[in-house]
């Protein structure tokens, strides 16, 4: 029986909680108005939050980066490597949740997939700038 269990790593909620803080953290002191999405490696939600002033929309743009970034690669690379194959282009364009703008980024624990991370409101490197703060704050690599 044992044989058919698996465990996997995954990104606590108290993890979760922390690398929201400190992405929003690091946007304030720049400035910038963010929304940022944590998940779990299943797409699912375990922290969230959304700056004063950013519209609601900014934070399911950030969950969307956020699951992109599930599937391995930032969600930028992706998208770059779906513009190199025609073909998943033209069917990206019909998945929902997945998109392909700067800011998301899967969140690892040595080669294990734990989570991701994503951020949006602000330019493209800037929403990266913030995803790597809120993945450096808990001492993990994308």
């Amino acid at each position: 029986m044992t044989d058919a269990i698996r465990s996997e790593p995954r990104l606590t909620y108290a993890a979760a909680r922390g690398m929201v803080a400190a992405a929003i953290a690091h946007a304030d002191a720049n400035g910038w108005g963010i929304a940022v999405a944590v998940l779990d490696p299943s797409g699912h939600v375990l922290a969230s939050g959304r700056m004063d002033g950013v519209p609601p929309s900014i934070l399911d743009f950030a969950t969307d980066k956020a699951f992109t970034a599930t599937l391995g690669k930032t969600s930028l690379a992706f998208g770059e490597r779906m513009a190199e194959l025609k073909s998943l282009e033209m069917g990206l364009a019909s998945r929902k949740r997945l998109l392909t703008w700067e800011g998301g980024f899967p969140v690892r624990a040595g080669s294990d997939l734990i989570g991701s991370i994503g951020i949006s409101g602000a330019s493209g490197h800037e929403d990266a700038a913030c995803a790597r703060a809120g993945i450096d704050a808990i001492g993990l690599t994308s």
